[in-house]
């Protein structure tokens, strides 16, 4: 789908920070005309979770749009986006849920931000919720990989087979009703990333207010020996915790993405601090804009390893600001 040899800006999650969106483009070099910003020389490309959480969620999506729609952007499916769908499909007879997304008190608080935006554009939202089945779940453009959360080569090789560019429809997103069904774990997987159970029936409330039995996991560690070796988020473990020794188990049901694998960049976890590679071979965009962080981009031109100096990013104010 990308051109390898092309030059991209790839860009973090954007949660509804629309004017922070165009600080970050104007920033890039991109100018707004006829309606859409534009590069002459390059694409942007979004790495998914444009909706949720931000103040101008219906802002940010018609930018992104228009970009692709003009050609000076792609864009990649994010869990909130994949949430939107599930939200409003029905789930398959059987599986005891009206939605694949079932409509409960914690998921509609996820998605208030977004349904409340679009309470008074309502075929505003179904146009855009259409339009997701046009992001594809991961990109492979051969030097370099993108996706949300975690790239999982059996997963994704398996996807290819029935939709080769990524971009999955209806009938899919209404299987991932089915709990552990393929359609459920490439959407688990892909847009959600690894995580482990806490020991013990242990529970932690993060910095979202969320409360939840599992923390995000780490997909590239070599040799970790304990939970603190692995764990990949915002919000520490409890030093008990992050001191408990991975039992054999725990290890076999790691993912690792070798680093001898493409350029890997994702999204979705929230980082802090300057915005740097994780390894050579792999970075995360996600510097928690919505949360008065940082909105990210990385300047892919061709090179083979991620360069600290090729980082861009905007700080986003209190209250977002108009550039």
């Amino acid at each position: 789908m990308l051109d390898p040899s092309r030059r991209y800006d790839l860009i973090g999650d954007i949660h509804g920070c629309a004017h922070t969106l165009e600080h970050l483009l104007d920033v890039l070099g991109y100018r707004r005309q006829g309606g859409v910003w534009r590069h002459a020389q390059r694409q942007a490309v979004f790495l998914g979770d444009i909706i949720d959480r931000g103040p101008r969620i219906r802002e940010a999506l018609h930018i992104v749009h228009d970009m692709v729609q003009a050609g000076q952007a792609w864009c990649l499916m994010g869990n909130h986006e994949f949430n939107a769908l599930g939200w409003a499909t029905p789930a398959l007879p059987g599986t005891g849920k009206a939605f694949v997304r079932e409509h409960t008190v914690r998921h509609e608080r996820l998605m208030q931000a977004t349904l409340e935006q679009f309470a008074h554009h309502p075929e505003d939202w179904n146009a855009f919720t259409q339009w997701f089945y046009e992001l594809p779940l991961f990109v492979d453009a051969g030097r370099f990989r993108l996706v949300h959360a975690c790239w999982d080569n059996p997963l994704i090789s398996q996807l290819r087979h029935s939709f080769a560019d990524g971009r999955v429809d209806a009938h899919f997103v209404q299987a991932a009703s089915v709990p552990n069904s393929f359609a459920a774990r490439v959407f688990d997987r892909l847009l959600r990333g690894t995580d482990m159970r806490l020991p013990e029936g242990m529970a932690i409330t993060g910095g979202d207010g969320l409360t939840r039995a599992f923390f995000r996991t780490k997909f590239w560690e070599d040799d970790p020996q304990t939970y603190g070796d692995v764990v990949f988020q915002p919000d520490a473990l409890p030093d008990t915790v992050a001191r408990t020794p991975l039992s054999v188990t725990d290890k076999q049901a790691l993912l690792r993405y070798g680093t001898d694998e493409p350029l890997l960049f994702v999204g979705h976890y929230w980082r802090s601090g300057r915005p740097a590679p994780i390894r050579p071979n792999l970075a995360c965009l996600d510097y928690s804009a919505v949360l008065y962080g940082k909105l990210v981009a990385y300047r892919l031109d061709e090179e083979t390893l991620i360069d600290p100096a090729k980082f861009v990013w905007v700080d986003v104010r209190r209250p977002e600001h108009t550039p």
